[in-house]
């Protein structure tokens, strides 16, 4: 299997191919949820870019830079250590390398006992959207793009003024 796989992707409401770049977090080797998240993408007509397992920021933003058209960076982490390997998000959002909506599901802490200060720390690196189910991504996918969309057609009206 190759370290970055790719589906056909079949076209969006708009005509486009939708795109996502898909990882696992870099201290992660859990592998099954990553494909088959892909392949049930993939199923709903995503064209899915699978770096795998252990993956580091920069590789999703030197994804990112390949893909200039993905809809979002979707980030899986089994073993806790989220947090640490994320790390580098913010100079990563904060120079432009990954623009588009950062995702995260999975195991996000260490422990049976989960804080909700995990979540708060998450969306304070940068993170948009945690998910508890990955059974909600295609429905959070849609709204983003609705946000997106939503946000070109406010700018284009006000550019337009």
């Amino acid at each position: 299997m190759t370290r970055r796989e790719q589906g056909p992707g079949l076209p969006g409401t708009d005509g486009c191919a939708r795109v996502v770049v898909l990882g696992v977090a870099a201290s992660d080797s859990h592998a099954v949820a990553n494909h088959l998240i892909a392949h049930g993408l993939r199923e709903l007509g995503f064209t899915v870019v699978n770096l795998g397992t252990c993956t580091g920021v920069a590789e999703f933003a030197a994804a990112c830079a390949e893909h200039p058209e993905a809809e979002a960076v979707l980030i899986g982490s089994l073993n806790g250590h989220i947090h640490e390997d994320l790390r580098d998000l913010p100079a990563a959002r904060e120079s432009g390398a990954i623009r588009c909506p950062v995702v995260v599901g999975g195991n996000l802490s260490v422990g049976s006992h989960k804080d909700a200060s995990a979540h708060e720390r998450l969306y304070a690196l940068g993170v948009d959207r945690i998910l508890t189910d990955a059974q909600q991504l295609p429905g959070v996918l849609d709204e983003l793009r609705a946000e997106s969309a939503r946000r070109t057609e406010s700018a284009a009206r006000h550019g337009a003024s």
